[in-house]
């Protein structure tokens, strides 16, 4: 497995409705490096955002073929993960803006 940059591990984070309503029961949805552990995101995470983490789920997000002007095209596919804070903490992203 490859060495990755602690600021690496994490791209960006994950802003959709489903993201935005889960973040009600203090989950957090981030886009991460396809080679992240589930300790790495952990450990970063805590790091970065100065929070209680209790758990992290990983989902890998296959790619996707389209047709495009008649040829074929891949999406690219990404790992998310869904993180669990801590209860009563928060990560907010709007603040930024």
């Amino acid at each position: 497995m490859k060495k990755i940059n602690s600021l690496d591990t994490i791209l960006s984070p994950v802003i959709t409705e489903k993201a935005t309503n889960l973040s009600e029961q203090n989950k957090v949805v981030f886009k991460v490096h396809k080679f992240a552990s589930k300790k790495s995101i952990k450990k970063n995470i805590e790091k970065i955002f100065k929070v209680k983490v209790i758990k992290v789920n990983t989902i890998k997000k296959k790619f996707k073929t389209k047709m495009v002007r008649g040829k074929f095209a891949k999406k690219k596919g990404f790992k998310k993960a869904l993180v669990t804070l801590k209860k009563g903490q928060s990560i907010d992203f709007a603040a930024g803006a």
